[in-house]
């Protein structure tokens, strides 16, 4: 794997998602439960495997520890921009690692949008988040199994870099559950392809996620 030099994010091609669930968080004692506008969830959670994505992805305990303090990452809606919740560098995100994953809260903001999304979540409409991360150490383990295939397992010792938190109103693919997490598909073209391209086979993200580097240029 490519060297990062120290003090420079990493490209955005490198970014990774990862989608969990959320929760809105209950009204304090004595605060109308319409006015509780307190959110709360993990962004990751430690050692859980994800689904098969042609490998199985485990993220370690302190993989953020690292990464929390230098990042200024933003809470957006499905990772847009346009669509700003919280932010660390105000001081309205806050994250932290404890013995479950990387947990963030904030306060919805008293917004256009901020009220929309707050209907949303009390709805059950969205339930699920998301988080945009770049890695610094990693390492593969092989394991055969009865059929005689072999299982790779992926470990995230350490993220490098945090972008966002985002609630999201689809995980990347459509199947995944809230304990599951999957990767991004990147050179997304603007323009659609007429028929859906083929999921990429177990083989080719293998691949893809092992000559994956992390420099700067």
């Amino acid at each position: 794997m490519a060297e990062q030099r120290k003090g420079n994010k990493p490209k955005l091609s490198n970014i990774e998602n990862r989608t969990f669930t959320i929760q809105l968080r209950a009204a304090g004692p004595g605060d109308p439960v319409d006015e509780s506008r307190n959110v709360t969830g993990y962004a990751a959670i430690f050692n859980s495997a994800s689904e098969d994505m042609g490998f199985i992805e485990i993220i370690e305990p302190g993989a953020f520890t690292n990464a929390i303090p230098k990042s200024d990452v933003r809470a957006l809606f499905n990772h847009d921009p346009n669509y700003i919740l919280a932010r660390t560098a105000s001081g309205t995100l806050q994250l932290e690692e404890d013995e479950v994953g990387l947990k963030y809260r904030f306060e919805i903001p008293n917004t256009t949008f901020g009220n929309d999304f707050k209907v949303m979540l009390e709805r059950g409409d969205v339930n699920q988040s998301s988080f945009a991360f770049s890695v610094k150490e990693q390492s593969w383990e092989t394991l055969k199994l009865e059929s005689g295939e072999i299982q790779y397992t992926r470990r995230i010792k350490e993220v490098d870099w945090l972008y966002d938190v985002s609630p999201v109103t689809y995980p990347a693919y459509a199947d995944t559950t809230v304990a599951l997490r999957s990767m991004p598909t990147e050179g997304n073209s603007d323009t659609p392809p007429e028929e859906p391209a083929p999921e990429p086979s177990r083989k080719t993200r293998l691949i893809e996620a092992m000559e994956r580097t992390y420099s700067i240029t």
